[in-house]
């Protein structure tokens, strides 16, 4: 299994998960011409995309999963909930994930399977989802747009190979910044987004012996700074004992490295 950050930001999130023969896309957040130059870029046809798994409705991160559905034929897995988004209106084929159970996903000769699960998460987009991948013994963890840490969603994910987990924002950073008062509050509240505190928090009740890299997402450009995130996590990791494991920033404007899980 392979994992590669498409785009991680506010203005658009997708990542590619390849799995054998099974193409996954884990959120199609961009504008759908954009979608197709990062899989491009990838070197990755977009009728290899079998499958597109929403974490939630919000834009940034569901923008054009229906009209990639359509383009490609993918089928679109999401809650129940996000099925009448408007984002959605153009996908031939929805699937409706449960939260909590495991979901296969087959390749396109039934090969492969790819399992998918979804664990509920707080956020202000009701349902939001991380996931857990799983395939022939190698575990990831995508996980962002979370308003605060939470020992029972870390318990969900734990011991993966390779997470993906937000760092949005230096709580100091955005303090100071820019943002009016309700947009602050919003990002900083229990519904909002992870802070490096928080999310060094869920990597130090996430982490196991299996992990080998960690992928900081959805930094914040205004609020916060790639090197303030990759401190806090390489200090949970280092408390840890975890000294080794590599630690990568994904970007907004660039497709990162198509890592093995």
């Amino acid at each position: 299994m392979h994992l590669q950050p498409l785009s991680s930001g506010s203005q658009g999130n997708a990542t590619l998960v390849r799995a054998g023969e099974t193409h996954l896309l884990v959120d199609a957040g961009l504008p759908l011409d954009e979608l197709l130059e990062r899989l491009e870029s990838a070197r990755v046809s977009p009728r290899r995309i079998g499958h597109i798994a929403l974490t939630h409705g919000h834009l940034d991160h569901a923008r054009s999963a229906g009209l990639l559905a359509k383009k490609t034929g993918a089928r679109v897995h999401c809650c129940e909930r996000l099925m009448s988004n408007a984002s959605l209106r153009s996908a031939p084929s929805l699937a409706r994930l449960t939260v909590g159970s495991p979901q296969p996903l087959g390749g396109p000769r039934g090969e492969e399977e790819l399992n998918l699960r979804a664990v509920k998460i707080p956020h202000d987009a009701d349902p939001t989802v991380a996931f857990l991948l799983e395939h022939a013994g190698r575990r990831a963890v995508v996980l962002t747009d979370m308003g605060h840490a939470d020992r029972n969603v870390a318990r969900q994910l734990a011991d993966a190979h390779l997470i993906l987990i937000e760092f949005n924002h230096d709580l100091e950073l955005l303090e100071r910044g820019p943002y009016p008062p309700k947009l602050k509050r919003r990002v900083a509240g229990d519904q909002g987004h992870l802070s490096n505190v928080d999310a060094a928090r869920m990597l130090g009740w996430m982490a196991g012996p299996n992990l080998h890299t960690v992928v900081l997402a959805h930094l914040s450009e205004t609020n916060n700074r790639p090197e303030l995130a990759r401190t806090c996590a390489e200090t949970a990791l280092a408390d840890l004992g975890l000294r080794g494991v590599r630690v990568l920033i994904a970007h907004q404007e660039q497709v990162g490295p198509n890592l093995e899980v």
